[in-house]
């Protein structure tokens, strides 16, 4: 399985376009996978005859893992590209054995770690010659004095087929945990849906969010005539000078970015017990597809962009996003997310945060309000276009005094935007 695209680790296999005895040429398409919210088609990077398939659709497989084997033909594949006869190939031996093995009861599809993880280097050049992971390593039964793994134990091991491959670890279980109750609720009859598999992976992403960070959500209105006017009246001239929409999602990102760069710790994510403050500043702007389902593309180094820059990002990503084209690398990176949910005629919303994010400012519908100025003349009553900021933060991290200090701090490049810039 070849990387898709940078952070992608695994990928859920959708569909295969060739089986075992095609032919299949360089850079033919040989499957279709699934990366997070992207599918993307995978092609061989080499020509001749599909030996095997090693897995089924639907599986998900690591970055890396061997997918399926291909005998080489020589005479249009480079010398380098050759591979080894099946019967000298160790790595494809095994992979057999463990088909086998595969169906049979006595398998265990977990497995607890063994206690001592220290592997002398004889174990670990064995392993890494079979490809065996130090994960995969862990969870070889050991034979040896205070549980270390013995070398007579990792041949064993590999001889039965590697039965433990593919095991998930048994986790103990932390008496203080939350458990959800069993409860029977009456969810009534009517026309029944299936999720797809987009709609599933958010509804994990959600539920995960929601059960790691503690969500808080502070709100601010603003005052965003100035901003609008300018738009208003320049929006024309910028699509004649640049050839890109101006729409207001790039005013947006533009204060969010400064924002960020006034308050750092606002752009981190949480690794255990340490806070990871990002460096670049990636802005992710969550968006409709066709189908309804929500994607996040997201415009990298905001920071550094001016507003002809951001106009092209925005406009570019939106519209690979409603033709379904966008890749793994246009939907990671992210390190803060908006939602305009003003789009869909939300007053404001409380968004659910994008994680390994810390925060996600939701962003209400522009409307027009009376509301009362000051003026030299004293407090007046006007027509203004106000906005609800709503920021939801993740409250192991973020406190509430740099979270209300940050959502101000973008109402105020709101409300302080310059009438009089130039395009």
């Amino acid at each position: 399985m070849p990387k898709l695209g940078e952070s992608i680790t695994e990928a859920a296999i959708i569909t295969w376009f060739k089986n075992i005895g095609d032919t299949i040429e360089d850079d033919e398409m040989l499957l279709e996978v699934a990366t997070d919210k992207v599918d993307s088609e995978v092609p061989s990077n080499v020509s001749g005859v599909i030996v095997d398939i090693l897995f089924d659709a639907n599986d998900v497989i690591k970055i890396g893992e061997t997918i399926a084997i291909i005998k080489i033909d020589e005479k249009s594949s480079s010398p380098k590209k050759v591979a080894k006869k099946k019967e000298n190939n160790p790595k494809q031996t095994i992979v057999e054995k463990h088909k086998v093995n595969k169906s049979s009861k006595s398998i265990q599809l977990t497995s607890t770690s063994n206690s001592n993880t220290f592997f002398s280097p004889l174990i670990i050049s064995i392993a890494k010659k079979h490809h065996i992971s130090f994960e995969e390593l862990a969870r070889v039964p050991a034979t040896g004095k205070e549980g270390r793994l013995r070398k007579s134990d990792l041949f064993q091991y590999i001889e039965d087929g590697r039965p433990l491959k593919f095991a998930q670890p048994v986790a103990k279980q932390d008496p203080t945990a939350y458990r959800i109750p069993q409860l029977n609720f009456d969810k009534g009859t009517g026309k029944v849906i299936e999720m797809d598999r987009m709609r599933k992976m958010i509804a994990d992403h959600m539920v995960y969010s929601k059960h790691t960070s503690p969500h808080v959500t502070a709100y601010v209105e603003a005052d965003l005539t100035n901003m609008v006017n300018w738009r208003n009246e320049n929006k024309i001239a910028f699509q004649d000078k640049y050839g890109e929409r101006l729409t207001f999602t790039p005013l947006f990102v533009e204060a969010v970015a400064k924002a960020v760069k006034d308050f750092p710790n606002i752009n981190a994510s949480v690794d255990g017990g340490n806070i990871i403050v990002k460096e670049d500043i990636n802005i992710g702007m969550a968006t409709a597809l066709p189908s309804g389902n929500l994607i996040v593309p997201v415009v990298k180094n905001a920071d550094s962009k001016d507003l002809k820059q951001l106009a092209e990002n925005v406009n570019k990503l939106a519209n690979k996003a409603r033709e379904n084209k966008l890749s793994g690398d246009d939907i990671n990176g992210g390190t803060f997310t908006i939602s305009n949910v003003g789009t869909f005629g939300s007053v404001m919303g409380t968004p659910i945060i994008n994680q390994p994010e810390v925060a996600i400012l939701a962003l209400g519908i522009i409307k027009k309000r009376p509301e009362v100025i000051e003026t030299k003349k004293g407090d007046e009553i006007a027509i203004r276009s106000m906005m609800y900021l709503s920021l939801s933060f993740d409250h192991r991290v973020v406190d509430g005094f740099l979270g209300g200090s940050f959502v101000r701090r973008v109402a105020d490049y709101f409300e302080q935007f310059d009438t009089n810039r130039k395009i």
